[in-house]
């Protein structure tokens, strides 16, 4: 199991639910305010910005990496609280 983080900039509409919606279904975990990681089994980081592309409106952007190592200061939570 690989652990991702996303991160993301919400532009014009700003409309957060869909892209909310779909991280819940990963139990995602909110690390910063525009920052989340999950776990996934067989993806990679460009298919899933392709996942996450519909969620979002054409002027936002998006970052995924596969993540190995972390550490955090001052976040809301961390991987560790990852279901």
């Amino acid at each position: 199991m690989a652990l991702y983080l996303m991160d993301y900039d919400l532009r014009k509409n700003r409309n957060y639910k869909p892209l909310y919606d779909e991280l819940a279904s990963f139990s995602a975990v909110r690390i910063l305010e525009s920052t989340w990681c999950f776990n996934r089994i067989n993806t990679s980081a460009a298919n899933l910005r392709d996942h996450f592309k519909a969620f979002i409106d054409s002027d936002d952007g998006i970052l995924i990496a596969e993540i190995n190592d972390w550490a955090t200061y001052g976040a809301e939570k961390t991987p560790k609280d990852l279901r």
